[in-house]
């Protein structure tokens, strides 16, 4: 497996004559597989948490309803990078055989990228979201005062996005980072639905903008409360309406702006 990022000696450009260590987060290709048989494409990301991203990649994708229809997820080295074989259950692969497979290559995982079609934002999941757990804007802002001393791998190389879940309290209790955001956002989601019944209620907490990509993600994920540090698209705004989602965005810590979904926020 190869390291998270690696020490590179390079030069100031301040200072001509004075040489520094700067760590660069790793990137690999990692090739997705179903059943040894069925190949689904290729992601460029960081090689960590990558059975939490191979739940949430499959959840997400609507390739599986639930975690029981994975049976397992193997890792091997390939001859430039990983390949995820995952086997799930006979009536998942089947269905996943009849798409039109977009055979994705070279992407940090965006959700759509290479679709040959796009949900409207009102069609992304059967039903909006059911009105869920009641939280404060105190909670709120202590995850946002916790967030920067969980990005370990982000402290250590400036330069990757995470997706953190915390509870009703504000307390958070686990991150995932990559270089790609809808990678960190999978794989929080894998985690989070393999211990569904201690990570139940809370919100996701997250770095990077509120796309579209990943509105659809998290709303099929079931995630009721969304905190995202930079601004939402149009569309992103339009489908967390839409699904009846709380979305906080443009979250400092001194500062957040309400989008929609306030009736879930106390104070």
């Amino acid at each position: 497996m190869p390291d998270l990022f690696y020490p590179l000696d390079v030069s100031s450009l301040s200072r001509p004559n004075e040489k520094f260590n700067l760590n660069v987060a790793e990137e690999v290709p990692v090739s997705l597989l179903f059943n040894g048989i069925f190949p689904y494409g290729t992601m460029m990301m960081t090689p960590a948490d990558l059975k939490d991203f191979a739940y949430g990649y499959c959840i997400t994708e609507q390739i599986i309803d639930g975690v029981a229809d994975i049976r397992s997820v193997n890792i091997a080295e390939a001859d430039d990078g990983l390949t995820l074989d995952i086997f799930i259950k006979g009536k998942a692969l089947t269905q996943l055989m009849r798409r039109n497979v977009r055979m994705q290559a070279g992407h940090s995982s965006c959700g759509i990228c290479g679709s040959e079609s796009v949900p409207e934002y009102n069609a992304v999941a059967a039903t909006p979201l059911g009105e869920g757990a009641h939280l404060s804007v105190a909670a709120i802002r202590n995850a946002l005062h916790e967030l920067r001393q969980w990005q370990t791998l982000n402290a250590a190389t400036r330069m990757v996005h995470a997706a953190a879940w915390a509870d009703k309290n504000g307390n958070i209790h686990m991150i995932r980072e990559d270089v790609g955001r809808h990678n960190a956002l999978d794989k929080l989601i894998g985690a989070r639905a393999c211990h569904l019944e201690v990570f139940h209620e809370g919100f996701c907490l997250l770095t990077s903008r509120y796309s579209f990509e990943m509105a659809l993600k998290t709303v099929r994920a079931g995630i009721a409360i969304v905190v995202a540090i930079s601004a939402p698209t149009y569309r992103a705004f339009q489908t967390a309406e839409t699904m009846n989602q709380t979305l906080i965005a443009i979250a400092r810590r001194d500062e957040q702006t309400l989008f929609c979904g306030g009736k879930r926020l106390t104070e």
